[in-house]
């Protein structure tokens, strides 16, 4: 009996393979529609004079958390201010600094504290003052002081409180952004009423030169892990969300840069504080908010890098990352099983969570078990080794092809690097990542999921970063990105 139920796992393995092949040539597919209908969709020159001469270009407000960031918050806000849109505020969200983060803002932009009508749309940690500049140079900072959340979900819903438009860009004051990643994002609101939200690519800073935080040279990046990680995010955008993004099916906005219509946000909830998978939380409640509804929408992912953003550079700091994001999974499943298979919400519940369900939640729990089933098997003498083995080559091949097509698509759509070995660098992380790179994230969710299972205490911990500055040192933050959840949209 134990033989037969073995030999019926093995099937379920290749039948599971094959549909995890089959919907990534699906996806592949999509995302080379979505890709090349927007390319020559319209004239980039053109649709940005119309919005900086256009008195209907909406407003946008940038909202970046910052908790003890003294060291870098200068050239952190002054890039974010940086920003090419005629219409915009940076609304810095001091969440309870125990050193001088705030101190030096007030120092660095002549701000001053002002009057001001704080309406809370949703409950946060308690709100204490609002600064604004006496700088025209600095007219559109604002600086919110409240007492620490705990997470970057409560100092994001207290800066949704104090912003003023109707869009905002949810990022990480840390972050590093385009100058022209409002106008790429804002281009599917102006073109359609129904969009609640875009997402901008993001890629890894880590290897850049950075000055006045700005990216002045691309390069891979120099840590073994973060390679891995950038050739996982060229594949979770360009194929996973792009493709997702044409049947408007989008499993989230990254944590990391996302825009999002302020009116849905706040009439869904905002964002949960007690979420370790915010991204995803937020875009099931917001779909689920306008289905329920009977409200039009569409997500959408727009085929530009927005973001720069520092990647963990060792295996201590991926473990943690992973592992919260594995345990963020699992909660998601369970808090909105509702969704499920649920025709009411369209793709969401009946493509979307499906899809994400059996081939990333399952995942790791099948490829786990199926390593033992495989030693059990070589060790009794089951496995026919020629067929196994033209089975591995076959399914290492199509990897292979997948970051061929990704580095393809990232090339045509104008490169995030503008030397061709760059892309060899990124190459030679496909041809090691299934035997290096993947057996460790399978680790860190299963690693996850017994964690949240077990009830286990969920700590953000602290991560330690390079920082964007030329001086070698470390800094110590609070957060880490949960922007890719688990690979939701093809990372894995």
């Amino acid at each position: 009996m134990g033989d037969l139920v073995l030999y019926f796992y093995g099937y379920v393995i290749f039948f599971y393979s094959m549909g995890l092949v089959i919907s990534y040539v699906l996806l592949m597919i999509l995302a080379e529609i979505g890709i090349f209908r927007k390319k020559f969709h319209h004239i980039p020159e053109y649709a940005k004079y119309m919005i900086d001469t256009s008195p209907y270009t909406p407003g946008v407000s940038i909202i970046a958390p910052a908790y003890n960031e003294e060291r870098t918050i200068v050239e952190n806000v002054n890039s974010l201010l940086g920003q090419d849109y005629p219409l915009f505020e940076v609304v810095i969200v001091n969440d309870g600094s125990r050193d001088k983060t705030l101190e030096t803002l007030i120092e660095n932009f002549s701000l001053v504290e002002v009057p001001f009508a704080y309406v809370e749309y949703i409950h946060t940690k308690p709100y204490k003052r609002l600064f604004k500049s006496t700088n025209s140079q600095y007219k559109n900072l604002i600086v919110v002081d409240k007492e620490n959340g705990g997470t970057k979900a409560d100092a994001v819903n207290a800066g949704l409180n104090a912003s003023s438009y109707p869009y905002f860009i949810n990022t990480d004051v840390d972050c590093i952004l385009a100058t022209d990643a409002i106008t790429q994002c804002i281009q599917p609101i102006l073109e359609s009423n129904d969009v609640i939200a875009v997402s901008g690519m993001m890629t890894a800073s880590n290897g850049c030169k950075i000055k006045d935080g700005k990216i002045i040279e691309r390069h891979p990046p120099h840590s073994f892990w973060a390679l891995f990680q950038t050739l996982e995010y060229m594949r979770s955008f360009l194929v996973g969300k792009m493709g997702w993004s044409t049947i408007n099916a989008m499993p989230n906005v990254s944590g990391g840069y996302g825009l999002f219509d302020k009116s849905v946000v706040i009439a869904a909830g905002g964002y949960s504080g007690d979420s370790l998978a915010e991204d995803m939380d937020m875009i099931i409640r917001m779909v689920g908010y306008c289905c329920d509804f009977k409200r039009k929408y569409r997500v959408v992912q727009v085929a530009a890098n927005c973001c720069w953003t520092e990647m963990p550079s060792t295996l201590k700091i991926l473990n943690r990352q992973r592992t919260r994001w594995g345990r963020g999974l699992i909660q998601t499943f369970v808090r909105h099983r509702r969704f499920l298979f649920n025709r009411n919400y369209k793709q969401l519940g009946m493509i979307t969570l499906p899809y994400v369900f059996i081939f990333e939640f399952l995942a790791p729990i099948i490829e786990f078990i199926g390593l033992f089933v495989f030693i059990y098997h070589a060790f009794t003498g089951a496995i026919n080794w020629q067929s196994a083995i033209v089975i591995f080559l076959g399914i290492y091949t199509f990897c292979l092809i997948l970051a061929m097509v990704v580095l393809f698509y990232d090339y045509t759509l104008g490169g995030t690097f503008k030397k061709a070995r760059s892309y060899m660098w990124i190459f030679c992380a496909a041809i090691l990542e299934p035997f290096i790179f993947h057996p460790f994230v399978i680790f860190f969710s299963i690693k996850g999921y017994f964690n949240y299972i077990f009830r286990k205490r969920a700590v953000w911990g602290e991560m330690t970063r390079k920082g964007f500055t030329s001086r070698k040192r470390n800094r110590k933050v609070r957060k880490e990105h949960i922007f890719e959840n688990s690979g939701v949209g093809g990372v894995s």
